[in-house]
């Protein structure tokens, strides 16, 4: 069913380093309390997790717990549910994004920029197309983390997306890049941005400060889920105020266009 308001849910919070069970038991208490409140929960990036190269013994099957677990929440929460979490895939590995409905219906998108930087491509595999999902008569982009620094990537040609949705783990060092990039990322491509980051100090002692937030396609910040909080924010997004924008100001028809070229 279509609808012109769209609720969305920052889940900021902690995640407990490599440890699947402990992460879903809590995940899922959270999202209990926002049953009846939201259209959407985002969590942030491998969410089971946290950040891991440790692939081989955490990583998790389409089919498996995760994916699982996660469903069975949409459905009882009646929410669809977004985030990642490494998944395995014919011997290899990837830091995989999911959107998941009450339905049952599951979407999957493969990080496509894996951060060299923390040697994530040295155990992970890059993912080689987008996902654009239909929700509720939205269309919703979906990107996890490092992929926010290419444009390239998340450019909203012919406003193939009404709201991109980013989960991450993004380090506090590394504050006002994220901030600066989610607003720039909703104004260039005429979309609602969507970013939740975690909160809390990892395995590897890298502390992460939170900044969840929704930006308008004009750049006006709708939600902020402040820093270092366990918080869930939730945001009402209108289709209508996006749709006359568009109109009014149709820089979108003069977007350039770009070829991506394919992973081998």
């Amino acid at each position: 069913m279509s609808t012109d308001k769209l609720r969305i849910s920052l889940v900021q919070s902690h995640i407990v380093w490599e440890d699947r069970n402990e992460n879903l038991d809590y995940y899922g208490e959270l999202l209990r309390r926002v049953c009846g409140k939201t259209d959407i929960a985002l969590l942030p990036e491998t969410f089971t997790t946290g950040f891991s190269m440790n692939v081989a013994a955490l990583s998790d099957s389409a089919d498996g717990k995760t994916v699982a677990t996660v469903k069975e929440w949409s459905k009882k929460y009646d929410m669809a549910v977004a985030g990642s979490f490494i998944a395995s895939e014919n011997g290899q590995y990837f830091n995989r994004g999911f959107f998941i409905t009450p339905d049952g219906s599951v979407s999957f998108y493969d990080k496509r920029h894996l951060f060299r930087m923390a040697e994530e491509d040295k155990y992970y595999t890059p993912g080689n197309s987008r996902l654009i999902v239909s929700y509720k008569g939205w269309n919703i982009g979906l990107i996890i983390c490092y992929d926010l620094r290419f444009p390239v990537w998340c450019r909203n040609v012919d406003n193939e997306y009404d709201v991109l949705l980013c989960c991450a783990n993004w380090p506090e060092a590394r504050k006002k890049v994220w901030k600066t990039l989610l607003e720039a990322r909703a104004i260039e491509n005429m979309a609602y941005v969507c970013g939740v980051n975690r909160v809390g100090i990892d395995g590897n002692g890298v502390l992460f400060r939170g900044d969840s937030l929704i930006f308008s396609p004009k750049g006006k910040k709708l939600a902020n889920a402040g820093k270092r909080e366990e918080i869930t924010r939730t945001c009402t997004l209108d289709k209508e105020e996006l749709e006359k924008l568009r109109a009014k100001f149709p820089c979108w028809k003069d977007m350039d266009r770009f070829t991506i070229d394919s992973l081998s």
